[in-house]
């Protein structure tokens, strides 16, 4: 058994648009951005649905993805988003997505965190060869209905995870999210990272800058997974 670490990424990337506005589709600047950086596991919140797939498509990346809310007739949002992104702003279609680089994805599920005011989602993928659940979330904008949210998440993903190591990350929207279970592996902002199990931070987070895209900086963590998590 030996202990290995893992660099992860957290990113709210704003529906794929710039701030001030760039009255355009971004995704090849995201791109360009996203894979300028070294990370093992990119956890995405307020992705164009149509982005996952187009982002994984670079040799050994692998996607898994959720669709959030405002997804009704998704070929007319994308029309729309894709041409005037920030006219669509949500009202393009939204998804969460966690891509993987270099690793193997062993499952993926989700649970529904809320219905109203718009659907909230948590979904996770086990990692191989570690089998390290890693969850993404976002979190509605009410601290009180946030920190519900968050208690979810968690509840599922240690169950999923079974005591297997478990992280547990994304916007939160709360400067300092709490779940049972769970330890503060760092953050910025809304933005963090929650580790479980043999799983402790290995290095300082980071807030990446990513210039005018988005309106979340990207966050930069470095966990490590103890040695119950990879057979040698």
């Amino acid at each position: 058994m030996r202990s290995v670490q893992l660099r992860l990424l957290i990113w709210n990337i704003f529906h794929g648009r710039a701030v001030p506005s760039a009255r355009r589709e971004l995704l090849r600047e995201f791109a360009d951005e996203l894979f300028g950086w070294e990370w093992d596991a990119a956890l995405l919140q307020e992705v164009p649905p149509w982005w996952p797939e187009r982002l994984a498509a670079r040799p050994g990346v692998y996607q898994r993805s959720v669709l959030t809310s405002r997804n009704g007739l998704l070929p007319v949002r994308r029309a729309l988003a894709s041409r005037w992104p920030d006219l669509a702003r949500s009202h393009g279609g939204g998804a969460n997505a966690i891509l993987v680089r270099d690793w193997g994805i062993a499952d993926h599920r989700a649970v529904r965190l809320c219905r109203l005011p718009e659907r909230r989602w948590m979904h996770a993928v086990r990692l191989e060869p570690a089998g390290v659940w890693v969850g993404n979330l976002h979190c509605s904008g009410a601290d009180r209905r946030a920190s519900r949210e968050a208690a979810r998440a968690g509840t599922a993903l240690l169950e999923w995870a079974d005591g297997s190591p478990a992280i547990l990350g994304g916007d939160f929207n709360l400067l300092a999210p709490a779940v049972d279970g769970f330890a503060d592996a760092g953050g910025y902002y809304v933005d963090h990272v929650l580790v479980s199990g043999t799983v402790a931070p290995a290095d300082s987070t980071q807030a990446l800058t990513a210039g005018r895209l988005s309106d979340h900086r990207p966050v930069a963590a470095t966990v490590e997974c103890g040695a119950m998590a990879l057979a040698a």
